[in-house]
């Protein structure tokens, strides 16, 4: 996977919920990003990049969108970050989503883990459904543009303040009772993908995760990423993988939670 170092254009850089940002750059990479890749931006002061999520593009336009929370000081620091102003990006990685021959596709989010969705969801041509879940009602970010691309979206909160109150798994376990699927892409916290490659695995139902493992180069050079892959019913196929590199999408059977 090719990938290249250079400056993007901010168009816009705009707080969408407290402390979730939507921030749009003009690139002609655009055109060479697929869905749940990822771009590796230079944030002033710090020696290391910060890896943030496509969450959608415009090959025509040249433009990228990716939406982030503040997590730290350059995370914060990129939140500071005003229109006309240009980013150091490093994109794009990673290996992405595949949704080819899924005529039922799922997408189940958590978190700060919907983003890399939408760019999936968006090119299933309404087929996909969306369950998303969130800690409160404020932090709810992306609904209206997953009910734009998706036949039927599904919410859940922590708190019970928005939609169910619970866990993205049970209404994944309502959906898969409901109807037909055949895909399920799944990017969230690690205890949810665990939950949610296990119901598919139950089912036999294809099965794709996100992992949100702590990044340094974004390239596989440092190998701090690392996590285990391969035949869980025989331990010698085992290996330890950058998720950089090898995911961040994976198939869900190889992932040795």
């Amino acid at each position: 996977m090719g990938y290249t170092k250079y400056l993007a254009t901010v168009l816009a850089n705009t707080e969408i919920a407290p402390g979730f940002f939507d921030i749009r750059v003009k690139t002609p990479q655009a055109s060479q990003t697929g869905p749940g890749q990822f771009y590796q931006i230079l944030c002033d002061g710090k020696p290391l990049r910060r890896p943030i999520s496509v969450c959608g593009y415009d090959p025509a336009a040249e433009t990228l969108r990716m939406v982030y929370q503040i997590r730290g000081e350059g995370t914060a620091w990129l939140a500071g970050v005003k229109a006309g102003a240009q980013l150091d990006l490093l994109g794009p990685l990673g290996h992405g989503f595949s949704v080819k021959n899924a005529d039922h596709p799922v997408f189940v989010g958590g978190g700060i883990g919907t983003p890399p969705l939408l760019g999936t969801a968006a090119a299933c041509g309404g087929r996909a459904d969306a369950i998303l879940g969130y800690r409160t009602k404020e932090a709810a970010i992306l609904l209206e543009d997953f009910e734009k691309v998706c036949r039927k979206v599904y919410t859940a909160t922590d708190d019970g303040s928005l939609g169910h109150h619970g866990l993205v798994t049970d209404l994944l376990k309502e959906r898969l009772e409901e109807g037909p699927c055949d895909l399920i892409c799944a990017c969230g916290p690690t205890p949810m993908l665990k939950a949610v490659s296990a119901m598919a695995l139950e089912r036999d139902i294809r099965c794709q995760v996100s992992l949100e493992e702590r990044m340094g180069c974004g390239i596989g050079a440092c190998v701090c990423c690392v996590c285990k892959v391969g035949d869980p019913n025989d331990p010698a196929a085992i290996r330890h993988a950058q998720v950089c590199r090898y995911g961040p999408v994976i198939d869900a059977k190889e992932v040795i939670w």
